[in-house]
């Protein structure tokens, strides 16, 4: 999956997407902190590609963009809105296929802007991105190209404090940056990161009013931080082959970005720094049970602010939650499944 799959509704209700065989599951709490609903599937029963782009707006609804296969081998991409946890998502709704028809591509990630709408990044097979917006008042724009060129099947789409839109890809030598100079605008390619990036690693975060951060891991193993206009920053050596999650977070009185990557042993790993200020230094502490190798983690906060963390196996179904005491430090409560 791409983007945070675990998430806080308008309602302040947790909820999260699952994928499973050719479907997507939504779970929800019942309750602001109490029992959740059993797994429900999202968007009708439109079969789908196991593939799944997650975005939210500060309205507090989901967008969920997918690949469906179609007749002769080809596919096209379905998008639907999520509005409440504790109601049905919409039915999937056919958006096109970037050149027309075609096979699948690559895996979509999706952004939402200050106004709502979603924006849905398309990687393709001849190294370019595709972007499909909708408009304010319903329906969707063109599908547009943008530049850029031989970008690999991993991107990271985040929206900044600004409410503009935001993109980072991965290309063999380097990462390319794309951002709207104004809302509702086409993201326009800026500087590029020279560095040498492992596949599958890059997660991108709001980290100030002005800044969004791409977390990657390098070929090294070390996990950095990059914010276009600054120089890349070595963070912590990375815990594990994947990609991290991330959350801005009150730590004690502090605005801290939180980090979790399952790591080499199977272990959810926790590290924290003061946001944007990578040269403090962070370290891994591991936490709960050991995972299935295809287990991943995401983060979120409640309407408390307080930090909730979820991991979830495709292989098994098991969906583990925690969240932090209420006591100083980083202290969290029992992993628990639900």
């Amino acid at each position: 999956m791409n983007g945070d799959w675990l998430i806080r509704g308008r309602d302040g209700r947790l909820s999260v997407y699952q994928l499973s065989g050719d479907a997507v599951l939504c779970r929800s709490e019942r309750g602001r902190g109490g029992a959740w609903t059993a797994p429900r599937t999202v968007g009708g029963e439109q079969k789908l590609h196991p593939v799944l782009g997650i975005g939210q707006g500060i309205d507090g609804y989901a967008h969920l963009v997918s690949w469906r296969p179609m007749t002769n081998g080809e596919s096209g991409l379905v998008h639907s809105a999520h509005f409440r946890p504790h109601l049905g998502a919409l039915d999937w709704n056919p958006v096109g296929h970037p050149r027309g028809q075609g096979r699948r591509t690559g895996a979509p990630a999706v952004a939402v802007d200050a106004q709502g709408r979603a924006h849905v990044f398309v990687p393709g097979e001849d190294g370019t991105v595709s972007l499909l917006a909708q408009k304010e008042k319903g329906g969707w724009e063109p599908w547009r190209e943008l530049k850029g060129s031989s970008v690999q099947d991993c991107l990271a789409a985040a929206t900044g404090e600004s409410g503009r839109v935001e993109l980072y890809a991965t290309v063999p030598d380097g990462i390319l940056h794309w951002r709207q100079q104004e809302p509702g605008a086409q993201p326009v390619l800026q500087e590029a990161l020279q560095t040498q990036v492992r596949p599958g690693t890059l997660y991108a975060l709001a980290t100030s009013a002005d800044s969004t951060t791409v977390f990657y891991t390098d070929v090294s193993g070390d996990l950095c931080a990059w914010r276009p206009g600054d120089e890349p920053a070595v963070v912590v050596a990375s815990a594990g082959p994947g990609p991290v999650s991330a959350v801005r977070c009150d730590i004690d009185g502090h605005d801290c970005t939180l980090l979790a990557q399952r790591s080499a042993s199977g272990r959810v790993a926790f590290a924290a720094y003061p946001t944007e200020l990578e040269s403090a230094g962070a370290w891994w502490t591991e936490s709960g049970p050991q995972l299935s190798l295809d287990a991943t983690v995401s983060l979120t906060t409640d309407d408390n602010g307080r930090v909730v963390a979820a991991t979830s196996s495709p292989s098994t179904g098991q969906l583990l939650l925690t969240a932090r005491k209420d006591e100083p430090g980083l202290a969290l409560e029992a992993w628990r499944q639900v």
